[in-house]
């Protein structure tokens, strides 16, 4: 069996874990990227970058290979509800000097990976599979794997990154439990080409306890996501596809025309199981989890990517560190301590925030929905609305000026 050294083995190769191995290589350490996919290719995934993410990017020299591959600015997002806009927010109103983008998470991927590429003691294993911890009296000292050709691999290393996503097999090899919460709905999600007078702004459109999300995205498309009762996905597959239109239609009739001409099939749409997880520890001796492994969020207001590249870029100025104080001993999970804190006080407030926005487009009660209605209206009228959500999607993450100016493009 072959023998693999390194100091830093990440899972998976999402928007964390690219990032993370890039950042890493910057600093001169030695890397290895295992992701089980022979490509970054995706659908349907977390596409919207958030403003304060996208400054983070810019800092880190990127702002050339976004540019590079082209994306959609999103102006703003509403509320419509019986064909009335109930609330707005107008992203450009916000003291950030950035706008969301959406970007297919691909391109987002392949950019780490090049600003990585070259570098001396990186590498990335492609359509590689993770099959457990190698431990040594409950220390993490390292992961076995699997190569696409049957090929088992030993990987040693001082630390391994588990960022392998929301299902993540890192996680469930490490013991940490997870507090598992479902939300009441789940979604479907679907692409349409985008009218040419459609404008970029996001959009949320409600009835009752029904809705559909509405997004831009690159480069000339919308990405709807319509929601279902929890389990409800058979009972919409009985029900047929026509069914399904017809529903999406009622929502919001702009759409009729472009459901029944693209969506010809349930291979048109893409199920996502809404859910999330919750770690009292993310650290162990020898193991990190970050990303959707650590703290799956919900897909309202897109924070899951952004919640990711925050964490890639707190956790390679702190991993540097740990290495550098021993020459040969593993990450303690005391010395990724403080990351850990700051990281979960953010997504704790996220979270707070979109379970009550899940709750709140639960309604299905006259009396529920008219309180929602109140209640948005409220805050449309509110003078600090965009001090109060700039809070939540714009919240700065503590970034070390360090972490930026270390290695940047």
């Amino acid at each position: 069996m072959r023998m693999i050294e390194t100091d830093v083995l990440v899972i998976g190769g999402g928007p964390a874990g690219a990032l993370l191995f890039c950042l890493l290589a910057r600093r001169g350490l030695r890397a290895t990227l295992v992701e089980r996919e022979t490509t970054a290719e995706r659908s349907f995934r977390g596409e919207t970058i958030a403003a304060r993410s996208v400054v983070t990017l810019r800092e880190l020299g990127f702002g050339p290979a976004l540019a590079k591959h082209g994306f959609v600015e999103l102006t703003g997002i509403s509320f419509w509800e019986n064909g009335e806009r109930i609330v707005r927010a107008d992203y450009r109103s916000f003291p950030i000097d950035a706008l969301p983008i959406d970007i297919p998470q691909p391109a987002l991927i392949e950019a780490f990976l090049a600003a990585a590429g070259g570098a001396p003691r990186c590498e990335v294993m492609r359509a590689t599979t993770f099959l457990s911890l190698v431990e040594e009296d409950g220390v993490v000292r390292g992961a076995m794997l699997k190569t696409r050709d049957g090929e088992t691999l030993e990987a040693r290393g001082r630390l391994v990154v588990g960022a392998d996503g929301r299902f993540s097999r890192t996680r469930k090899a490490s013991g940490l439990e997870a507090t598992i919460t479902p939300m009441e709905r789940d979604f479907l999600w679907f692409k349409l080409p985008r009218p040419v007078d459609w404008g970029s702004e996001a959009q949320l459109v409600v009835e009752r306890d029904r809705h559909l999300v509405i997004l831009p995205t690159f480069p000339d498309l919308l990405r709807v996501g319509f929601n279902l009762p929890k389990r409800g996905f058979e009972e919409i597959r009985k029900r047929g596809i026509d069914a399904f239109r017809s529903d999406i239609a009622a929502l919001d009739p702009r759409l009729a025309k472009l459901v029944a001409a693209h969506i010809q099939g349930w291979q048109d749409t893409s199920f996502l199981e809404i859910f999330t997880a919750e770690l009292r520890e993310w650290a162990r001796d020898g193991l990190v989890l970050i990303g959707d492994s650590s703290h799956t969020a919900t897909p309202i207001l897109g924070q899951g990517v952004n919640l990711a590249i925050q964490d890639a870029v707190l956790l390679a100025p702190a991993i540097a560190a740990a290495l550098s104080r021993t020459a040969n001993d593993v990450v303690r999970a005391a010395e990724l301590a403080e990351f850990v804190a700051k990281r979960r006080a953010h997504k704790s407030m996220v979270t707070r925030f979109q379970r009550a926005q899940e709750t709140s487009l639960a309604e299905s009660s006259p009396l529920g929905t008219w309180l929602r209605r109140a209640r948005l209206r409220a805050l449309d009228l509110f003078p600090l609305k965009y001090r109060l959500l700039d809070r939540v999607l714009n919240a700065p993450h503590d970034m070390p000026r360090e972490a930026i100016h270390v290695g940047a493009v």
